[in-house]
This record gives C-alpha cells, structure tokens and sequence, in this order.
C-alpha cells in the first residue's frame, strides 16, 4: 500500500502533527502509526485526513487527490427514488442509535468485499467522539426497524462521511438524503465523501482536486458548528 516514491512518516503517540496533505502524492497515503485518540482523530479531520486501514496493518493516515465531495443542494433524486421516498414509508432520525449504526456498517459487507475495516478499534474511538459531539449517525426506520443508516463527523460546517449500511433497498440512500437536506437547511458547506464511487456520483457528489478541497476545508472550519447531540435533528422528505 505505500508508494515507493514518498516517504511516509511514522506518527509518535506523544505528537499530533501531520504531514502537510497537499504534498502528499495522488493515492494520498500521508503517515502511519500513531493513535485514535479523538485529539488526534480531530485534528486529522481538521487537515483533510482520514484514518483507514485493515486488520494487518499500521493506522494508514490519508487525503487522495482528487476529493469526492457533495453539495447539499446538488443531491440528485431520480424519479424512482422520489417514489421510493414518497411511498416506502421510511422514517429518519438523529443520534438515536449511533453503537447500533456503526455495528451494521462494520458488519454489513459491501459487493467484493471480504472483511470490514471497520475494527473493534475503530468503533470504539468514534463512539468517543460521538460521546463528545463530535461523531454522528443518521437511522432508517421501517415498521419500527432500524433498516439503515450512517455515520460521520461534523466540524465547523463540514461533515465527513465515515460509512453507511443498508438493510432494505434505498434505506442508505434514504439516510444520505436526509442528511443533505437538513445540513443544506444549516448552511454546511459540503459532505467529504472521501474517494470516487460509481454509487455516489450518482447520488450528486463531485470529484474536486484536493487543493480545491482543502481550501473550502479552511473555509467551511471558520464557521461555528453543530457540536453536541443532533437528537433534536428532524427530517421529512418534501416533493421537490
């Protein structure tokens, strides 16, 4: 995983510093090592940078070049998917069932995939941030049934989108729906959805070259955020 024509650091567990991501190269591996301690974890997202790893390796730190990033106001709802929305009978909450959302994400595997890299570590640091205020999670309901959700962190007036799960068709879509239009009605700027996917392109999100994405990060942290619970976060999908 590491590109020969960089040096990766290895992080020290006594200092939070990272390298600067906009010298990283395009596959955007920047560091390894360190810890998830939410100062660090903090201050990673505050840079750009995201944990992501597997079983047998060190904490990988990135930031890619290009960013997939999207808009609030540009999700696209298909006319299949506004039926879905109108008629499923779905409904959305906030911060409800955060330990429950991110066990799904953990164990619900996506198509090609053989395990998760969503470990027990893992969990554990961003149920501290959500202890926090920091870390939050979007909940489908169907007949009473969590049926999907996601998961992220808010700073400023950026949210980073970690994960989601389904469990009945379009419920994920439901989440990622609900979560763009109540963090477009506060004013955030963008959704970082990390790297390209076929899925969330189709959902509206844009790939952006990293320094673009870096420059609104800057603008979007100098605003005040939504730090603490979002229980009181409501949602009801309107006809557009």
């Amino acid at each position: 995983m590491f590109d020969e024509d960089f040096y990766i650091p290895s992080l020290s567990r006594f200092s939070f510093e990272f390298p600067d991501p906009r010298e990283a190269s395009d596959e955007g591996l920047l560091a390894y090592g360190g810890d998830l301690s939410p100062t660090r974890l903090i201050k990673a997202y505050r840079l750009g940078i995201f944990p992501w790893y597997n079983e047998s390796d060190p904490i990988l730190w990135w930031s890619p070049n290009p960013r997939l990033v999207l808009y609030p106001d540009k999700f696209k709802v298909r006319k299949s998917f506004r039926r879905v929305l109108k008629n499923k009978g779905y409904t959305v909450t906030f911060d409800r069932h955060f330990s429950e959302v991110i066990s799904h994400c953990a164990s619900v595997l996506r198509k090609g995939q053989e395990k998760t890299w969503i470990l027990p570590e893992i969990i554990e640091a961003y149920e501290c941030l959500h202890d926090q205020g920091y870390a939050h999670s979007v909940e489908v309901h169907l007949d009473g049934r969590l049926v999907g959700g996601l998961y992220g962190v808010a700073l400023g007036r950026a949210f980073f989108g970690e994960s989601m799960f389904s469990l009945s068709p379009d419920a994920s879509k439901v989440a990622f729906k609900a979560l763009s239009d109540v963090l477009g009605a506060k004013g955030y700027d963008f959704i970082d959805c990390q790297m390209k996917t076929d899925h969330m392109i189709g959902l509206g999100a844009e790939v952006v070259p990293r320094d673009r994405f870096l420059d609104e990060l800057e603008i979007a942290l100098s605003e005040p955020g939504d730090t603490g619970h979002w229980h009181h976060f409501s949602w009801e999908y309107r006809d557009e």
